[in-house]
């Protein structure tokens, strides 16, 4: 493995990937590829980077970014050709992306996620990974979430983008989730859809019903609003709310690590990598 300098100036498709078994690590640096089930793979594609983020199992590296490659080919293929030595099974007929990598490179500081969280893909720029510090900042979802978080950043806000939240047994996905000493803040940069589609307002009313009583609190700015008053009636809204729940809290610590359990870790139960 090699190291790298940054280099702003490349664009393109990045994926941020996950390892939650050394011995994908080990094939990454000795094999140079890595699999992702066809069924699975993220809308955006393909990548022309892809990088890793490494999961408890890892103990000392866990819970960041570190390894990186740029992608020089990749291939549809079923699992015999990627475990040609493997005895028959219920995975045998999966299909799966072979991606292989030029080279494994390691980044000069591990980019890292802040918060223990549920990380599957991340579609990203290559941009946006060379200049990242943290999970949060690689995140890439629409111009609003970026414009916003531009902004939440430098107040060193107990924030995380893409928060994933389960409520009543239903799953949502908080475009800021804010922690605070005495309550949580849910702050979503609808666009102008809330406002002028019926159907939509709607589900986001079920949703902020279903939100409030798991314990969030929602805040809605539409787009006109983060662009035109986003430093004199976003962020001082949401300044005052955070106030009003005794300020930002303490971060959570990371679950201890338990290397027996090489289970999904920080990924949903239905993704599985095999």
């Amino acid at each position: 493995m090699s190291e790298q300098p940054r280099q702003p100036q490349d664009r393109g498709e990045a994926l941020i990937a996950i390892l939650n078994n050394p011995d994908d690590l080990v094939i990454l640096q000795h094999q140079g590829w890595y699999r992702i089930p066809v069924r699975t793979a993220p809308k955006r594609w393909p990548p022309e980077l892809v990088a890793f983020y490494q999961t408890k199992v890892f103990g000392d590296e866990a819970y960041a970014i570190r390894y990186y490659g740029s992608v020089r080919e990749i291939h549809e293929v079923g699992r015999a050709e990627l475990f040609p030595h493997e005895a028959p099974n219920a995975k045998s007929d999966k299909r799966y992306y072979k991606i292989f990598l030029d080279d494994l490179n390691t980044l000069p500081r591990p980019i890292i996620s802040r918060r223990w969280r549920r990380i599957v893909f991340i579609p990203t720029t290559i941009e946006k990974f060379w200049l990242a510090e943290e999970i949060n900042d690689l995140f890439d979802d629409s111009p609003l979430e970026n414009r916003m978080w531009s902004r939440l950043r430098p107040l060193r806000a107990e924030a995380e983008k893409q928060w994933r939240v389960e409520v009543d047994r239903k799953w949502y996905y908080l475009d800021f989730a804010l922690f605070c000493r005495w309550g949580r803040v849910d702050v979503e940069t609808d666009g102008d859809s809330w406002h002028v589609n019926p159907g939509a307002a709607a589900r986001d009313n079920r949703r902020d019903a279903d939100l409030q009583t798991g314990g969030w609190q929602v805040l809605r700015f539409t787009t006109a609003q983060v662009h035109k008053s986003l430093d004199s009636y976003c962020l001082p809204m949401i300044e005052r709310r955070v106030e009003r729940l005794g300020g930002f809290g303490v971060r959570e610590p990371y679950p201890p690590i338990d290397v027996s359990s090489i289970a999904m870790c920080e990924a949903p139960e239905e993704y599985q990598i095999d």
